[in-house]
């Protein structure tokens, strides 16, 4: 049910910027919500309650956020410790759990620097509790829909340097953005303001390894949160890295796509859909 593609082209900076009126707990999000698929405590009563409903329909769920967070961490090290890679931007980071970018990049490259971006308040509490004193680590407040105003952060500007290679990860973000915001035009403008020798890490909500109207489709239905639509792309995805970018996949992506595709694989043969 993810698709996931690996394509090649201080000081910590952990200020909030928002109100506390801007953080909603009483509704479910999705930064949240996986966190409480990955069996952390930064959750609350309304993203457990979404959870248990989505684990009850689909038991599948659990194990692909599982995979899904296994690629991030091998991505990050294969970049640190094989490409040479020592700059990360991770947008839509989520809630900080153990073995996130920062931790695994600076185990392969001690002078890694990293800067997360989500647009959920409530990660900006956490991450301002558990990633002090992280080095040169930055979370920034902003949207993946806005890239200019990422591009242009202090934070980012003062954390990477553009005229060098860096790592962008979108990991289980895209299927958030609605066709009609553009996702292929979102990820260009992104790409295009990274420099030669850079990456881009994506994984994304397909419904390539289930039937028609089977259990993707069932769970878009499910989730359709006004703010936080989920869009299940099919493996044409990958059409939007085709310009500017060649593939490098490595054996863990490839085992990543496997591993999703039996959880599918299982879940209908035990009388899913």
């Amino acid at each position: 049910m993810l698709a996931a593609v690996m394509s090649n082209y201080g000081k910590d900076a952990m200020e909030p910027g928002f109100a506390a009126a801007e953080i909603d707990t009483s509704k479910p999000r999705p930064a949240r919500m996986y966190n409480a698929y990955l069996g952390g405590n930064g959750n609350y009563p309304a993203d457990r309650a979404a959870v248990r409903q989505i684990l009850r329909d689909f038991p599948e769920v659990r194990g692909i956020a599982l995979a899904n967070r296994a690629f991030l961490q091998r991505a990050a090290w294969f970049l640190a410790a094989e490409a040479g890679i020592r700059q990360f931007i991770d947008i839509g980071t989520g809630i900080p759990s153990a073995g996130n970018v920062h931790e695994v990049a600076v185990r392969a490259a001690p002078d890694a620097r990293v800067v997360y971006v989500d647009n959920d308040p409530i990660v900006h509490v956490h991450a301002n509790a558990l990633l002090t004193g992280s080095g040169t680590t930055g979370i920034v407040l902003a949207d993946l829909r806005d890239p200019a105003a990422i591009r242009a952060d202090p934070r980012v500007q003062e954390l990477i340097d553009f005229s060098r290679p860096v790592a962008l990860l979108l990991v289980a973000i895209l299927h958030f953005i609605r066709d009609e915001e553009d996702p292929a035009g979102i990820v260009a403008a992104l790409r295009d303001a990274l420099p030669d020798g850079s990456y881009l890490v994506l994984t994304h909500g397909t419904q390539d390894f289930h039937p028609p109207g089977g259990t993707a489709t069932a769970l878009t239905r499910l989730w359709q949160a006004p703010d936080d639509q989920l869009t299940a792309a099919g493996q044409q995805v990958t059409g939007i890295l085709k310009e500017k970018t060649d593939a490098a996949v490595p054996d863990d992506a490839a085992s990543f796509v496997s591993v999703t595709r039996e959880l599918a694989a299982g879940a209908h043969e035990a009388g899913g859909q």
